[in-house]
Formats: structure tokens, sequence, C-alpha cells
């Protein structure tokens, strides 16, 4: 095969085996890889296809179904296990920890509500579901923090992407699901724990720490791929709206997965254009490098004064010297951290006050639209909402949350490059806006559910990218494994605090003055079921008033960081980069043939780091 740079010789690729390689062991693969992990990561979201099938085969009640949904939740956020491990191994280490625990939990819970085993007890299902949920956290922390590190400078578009595609898996799996087994939930459990699991095990040795070279289009390549999302997103909210209209056939499930899987496969055509562009960008790099060390042979050697001229000593030979002080204990450092934007330790970044305001910002606004996506469906009817239209709510859910993390992730990039609008600010919008998604649930406007779940939606979402690229942009990206997950705590505490003690206990309360008024005694084992606007009117106010002091304590991040913000948070990056190329500009051989010519000794590895 012969292809023509723009301006420049023909070049001839050896053979089709070195694209394939080049393909394969490039970035933009990587990429590709990523975006199917995390299409994979969401199961978690679809918790109410199948609770149903858990409770009526195990003989749960509501308060035991609910205690399970908590367990899901919190092993699905705490992932700083997973962090820790990722400090000192590949990447390949914690994502493929991942897919054993979710294939382990989720295959338990099938054998359970198929009655393979014996009934386990209450406790061992919550570990089960525990287990197979915390799975997401070391996908999230092998491939997204992986994929962040690997492009520094884009971290806003590659969170906003990779949290995009987790957002919209719940929808992608529920297509495959009617597709393989139709209407059969309890396999649904069973395609939970196989298939994230082989798509992790197939890209295993994918995903890894590479040099960053930064190419000249490189947030051109990740627009493209958001398209692509976008038209995935669009297409599932076609179809989902189609099979709410009309009865589907499995062999019309068929063809509706068969679209979702070429969308899901259409970014390994970007990947394959783009690789193909860096391949022939060093064929022609060799060649031309390969005629300048040829002029630079068959020249006359120096005088023989100037070999008796000692070289000068480089740089890295001091470097030894330097290595040998001892570093000071981690925990005498803990209260001296370094300036915002360099590498913090752990302990640093955990005990300061910028990641303890963060904290609090995520625990009331993430709590609080979290509150909404649980407690949806008893939402919905407590203020008699027809039960079709509760399944739209989940649906408007799905895709604005999706719309919601690839907005704020591109968008903040877009004006943190351009107009130096600090990621803080952003965040104290999103709070700001939540609180009126809040509001209309409380005072039950009519319709009002419909736009709440637009805007919850969103802005659930939208947090997650604002905050874990903030993570990466104070505390810096050494650490940033373990700070990814710890970020990630904020939602289990802020969902127990809000949406089980208070949304929950002021719903029940609220219940049992209904069954009280009405002379209803309730049975044991009976929910209760609450009707009308005060079902969560109360709860709402409380959720209103912690949201602000969430947009408050944001807001005072926005000052303590403003001149950070208004600095040039890349620059280092951009260095790196640049240094990067240099060493990677020839091959190794080469590279010591030309140093050699020149008189340096001491050439430059280019090797890839953590393969």
């Amino acid at each position: 095969m012969v292809v023509a740079a723009s301006g420049g010789p023909k070049v001839s690729p050896r053979d089709a085996g070195t694209l394939a390689v080049q393909v394969v062991t490039g970035r933009w693969f990587m990429v590709f890889a990523s975006l199917l992990i995390m299409s994979a990561a969401g199961a978690t979201y679809m918790f109410s296809l199948y609770s149903s099938n858990i409770k009526s085969s195990l003989g749960y009640d509501q308060t035991t179904l609910n205690l399970l949904s908590f367990f899901k939740d919190l092993g699905a956020n705490v992932g700083v296990i997973s962090g820790l491990i990722n400090e000192v191994t590949p990447p390949w280490v914690v994502i493929s920890i991942g897919a054993m625990l979710n294939f382990f939990g989720y295959f338990m819970i099938w054998m359970a509500v198929t009655k393979r085993i014996a009934a386990p007890q209450v406790w061992q299902m919550c570990l089960y579901i525990c287990i197979g949920a915390n799975s997401q956290a070391f996908s999230n922390t092998g491939a997204l923090v992986t994929l962040v590190k690997n492009f520094p400078e884009s971290r806003g578009v590659v969170l906003g992407l990779l949290k995009g595609y987790v957002g919209l898996s719940g929808a992608i799996f529920t297509q495959l699901f009617y597709a393989f087994y139709y209407h059969d939930t309890k396999a649904l459990i069973l395609l939970i724990g196989w298939l994230p699991a082989a798509i992790s095990f197939a890209f295993l040795r994918t995903i890894r720490i590479v040099k960053v070279v930064r190419q000249p289009n490189e947030v051109k390549v990740f627009y493209n791929l958001l398209y692509i999302s976008l038209g995935l997103a669009g297409f599932i909210m076609i179809m989902i709206i189609v099979e709410k209209q009309l009865t589907f056939t499995r062999s019309e499930y068929g063809i509706s997965a068969a679209g979702v899987i070429f969308l899901l496969f259409l970014p390994l055509a970007i990947v394959l254009i783009e690789e193909f562009k860096i391949l022939k960008a060093k064929e022609l790099l060799a060649a031309s490098d390969s005629s300048q060390l040829k002029i630079t042979a068959e020249k006359p050697p120096p005088p023989p004064l100037q070999e008796t001229v000692p070289p000068t000593p480089p740089a890295s030979a001091l470097a030894p010297v330097a290595s040998n002080e001892k570093q000071p204990s981690c925990w005498r450092t803990a209260f001296r951290p370094p300036d915002r934007g360099e590498d913090y330790t752990i302990l640093q970044a955990l005990f300061s006050i910028d990641m303890l305001i963060l904290f609090l910002a995520t625990i009331c606004g993430v709590g609080g639209t979290l509150t909404v996506i649980d407690n949806l469906g008893q939402i919905g009817a407590s203020l008699r909402y027809p039960t079709k239209s509760i399944g739209t709510f989940v649906t408007l859910v799905s895709i604005w949350n999706y719309l919601g993390r690839v907005a704020a992730g591109f968008g903040s990039e877009i004006l943190l490059t351009k107009y130096k609008f600090p990621r803080p600010l952003m965040l104290t919008i999103i709070l700001l806006v939540s609180c009126v998604g809040h509001l209309l649930i409380a005072f039950d406007i009519p319709g009002g559910l419909y736009i709440a779940s637009i805007i919850i939606g969103f802005c659930f979402g939208a947090q997650w990218p604002l905050l874990f690229a903030i993570i990466s942009e104070i505390f810096g990206l050494k650490y940033y494994s373990t700070l990814y997950n710890f970020g990630s705590v904020a939602s289990p505490v802020g969902s127990y605090i809000l949406s089980v003690r208070v949304a929950g206990g002021l719903y029940d309360r609220e219940a049992r003055k209904q069954m009280l008024a009405e002379g209803i005694r309730r049975n044991s084992g009976e929910g209760l079921n609450c009707v009308g606007t005060k079902c969560f009117q109360l709860a709402f106010f409380i959720i209103t008033a912690a949201t602000l002091l969430g947009a408050l304590a944001s807001f005072v991040l926005v000052m303590r960081t403003r001149k950070f913000y208004r600095g040039d948070i890349y620059k280092k990056f951009r260095e790196e980069a640049k240094e990067a190329e240099t060493q990677m500009a020839l091959p190794n051989n080469q590279q010591e043939d030309n140093n050699v010519a020149v008189g340096n000794g001491n050439p430059v590895s280019s090797e890839t780091k953590g393969a």
C-alpha cells in the first residue's frame, strides 16, 4: 500500500501487520477500549430491572430491598482500595480484579435468584451485591484514571466522554438484554455478571500508562468521538420511545441491539484513521532522519585537539546525589502541602481545606440529586402520576444524565482554556440549578416532575466530571487513583443522609399519619404507601437548603482557587509533552548513531512506561 502525505514524498508501509501493531499499541485504541469498558461499567443503574425478581424469589419486603440498594451504592462508590492498588501496580491488575469481582458478585446473586443454591441470608446478599457493584470502582480506576494521566491537557474532555458512556451503560444493557433474553429478567443478572468481565479481560493489556505526547488534532479527535456518542444516545432514546408505544418481538429487539453495537464500535474507524496518520508521520520522519544521519557521517572528523577536550558532564549525573537525600516522613509533611497544581501526597490532599470543602459540596449536591433518582418511582406515585409516566421519568434522567456529563466535561474544558473560567464556579452554578428541580418537586407544580427529571438528571451527571477534574487539577496526578476514589465516597454519604434518613424517614412518618387518619392497620411486612404533596415536601425543602449549603461551600472554593485558575495550569504538561516528543523523534538505534556522530554518548530512551 502506497500513501502520500500532503506536500511530502510517497511512503510505503512494510505490510498490513505494521498498521495492525500501530493500532493495537496506540493511544487511540486505548481510548476505544476504555469507552467499551465504561459502557459496560454501569450495572448499578439497572437494579430496578431485576430487583422485583430478588424480592419475589427470596421473599424480601421493601425495607430489605432498599437495604440491598444501599449496599449496591456503597460498593459502587467506595473504591479507595482500588485506588491504593493502582498506585503500586499496572492498570491491568486493577481491571482484572474488577472483572473477577463483577462476575463473582452477580453470579452468586443469579444463583440465589434461580434457586441453584440455598437461599442466602440477607447479609450474604448484601455482601454479594456490594462486591459486584464494587467492580465499577475498579473499572473506573483502571481505565478512566489511566486515560486522564495519558491525556492530562484534555482531562475535562476525557472525563466527560467516559463518564457519559457510564451514564448510557444502563440503556445500552437494556437493549442488549431484550435481544439476548427477551423478558427473562433473571437472565439479566447473569448478563451483567459475564459481559463486563469479558470486555475487561479482552482489553486487559491495552490499558496502560504511556508517555504524554500531545497531537495537534487531539481535541478534534475527542470531538469526533463525542459526536458518535451523541448519535448513540439519540438512537437509544428514539428506540426507548418507540418500544414504549409498540410491542416489539425478540427479532425486532435484535435489530435495535445491532444498531447499538454498530454505534459502540464505530469509534474504531476513527482510531484506524488516526493511527494510520501517525504511522505515516513516523515513516516520513524516519526517512528524513536517515538522510540527515548519512550527511552527518560523511563529514570530516574534528581536529585532534578537540578530541582531548573533556565533555561536559550531563545534568543527569548529579541526580543520584540528590536522590540519596533522606526524604521526610509523609506524616510530617501532611499539613505542609505544596502549591496548588503540584503533586500532593495522599495525606496532604485528605487533610487539605480545599478537599474538605469539595467533599462537603459533593455530599450536598450529589446526595440531593441521587435522592431524586433513587426515589423517582415513589415520588411519581405519591404525586399521582400514571405508571407509564414513571418509566418516562427514568428515561429522561438517564439521557440527561449522559448529556450533563459530556456537557460539563467538554464545556468546562472550553471555558477553562479560552476564558480561564474556573471549574469550581461551574460546579457552583450546577448546584444552584439543581435547587430548581428540588423545588419543582416540593411544590408539586403540574407537570413539574417532567422538568425536574431533566434538571436533576443533567445536574447529577454534570457534577461528576467537574468533581474529578477539580481533584486532578488542584492535587496533581501522582496519586490521582486514590484521590479520585476518595471523591466518590461523598456519593454514598450524601445518599445515606439525605435519601435514607431525611427523605425515607419523613416519607414513612407521613405515610403512618395517613394510615392512622384512615383507620388502616399496617400488617407485618407490608410496605408504607403515601399519597399527596406532603409525602416529600418537607424532605425536599431540607434537600434544597442542603444543596444551597453545598453551593456556598463550592463558592468558597472558587474564591480560594481564583488565583490558581487564572494561571496556566497545563504549562508543565505541555513542557513534558515537548520533552517526550524530542526523545521519541527517532528510534532508539538511530538516536544512538546520531548522538555518537555529534559527540553525545547519553541517548535518551523512548520506551513506553508501564506496558
